[in-house]
């Protein structure tokens, strides 16, 4: 009767050991599926045509050490697309607008998430729209450079 018993419970142990990995791997399925729909929904919504482009809410999404590589490329293509363009120059000093624009390459260079690249196509971009602020942008960048540390 006791190897019986014993068998009866060596199985009854399986059985819930197999309903444990069971319901383990289903949840671990289910909340895979669920990170993967958040994250096409943060995607779309980043792309949607209904994100603010306001200048400092731009600013202050840039600013943010959180912001992924491919957020700073869109944030950093918003600016460009409806900001890209300075106010033109108060004789030799450059419009108070223009403290924005060297704040945002100043942050864009310091940030964990840039690269080089991000760095290039702003710093060209922004040249190429305003090209007699193009000593200010270089200061700028060199200010955001140097302001890294080694």
């Amino acid at each position: 009767m006791e190897i019986t018993a014993l068998i009866k419970f060596g199985i009854l142990l399986i059985i819930v050991l197999a309903l444990l990995i069971f319901i383990f791997f289903y949840s671990f399925k289910k909340k895979r599926h669920q990170t993967q729909s958040k994250e096409v929904e943060k995607s779309s919504a980043v792309a949607s045509p209904e994100i603010n482009t306001d200048l400092d809410y731009l600013r202050a999404k840039i600013r943010k050490q959180k912001t992924s590589t491919e957020e700073l490329k869109v944030l950093l293509d918003l600016v460009l697309k409806y900001h890209g363009i300075i106010h033109k120059k108060l004789g030799l000093r450059p419009h108070p607008d223009f403290d924005a624009y060297a704040e945002i390459m100043i942050v864009l260079c310091r940030h964990s998430n840039t690269d080089k690249n991000l760095i290039l196509k702003f710093d060209k971009e922004l040249r190429r729209l305003n090209p007699e602020y193009a000593k200010e942008i270089n200061e700028a960048l060199t200010k955001g450079l140097n302001s890294r540390g080694a």
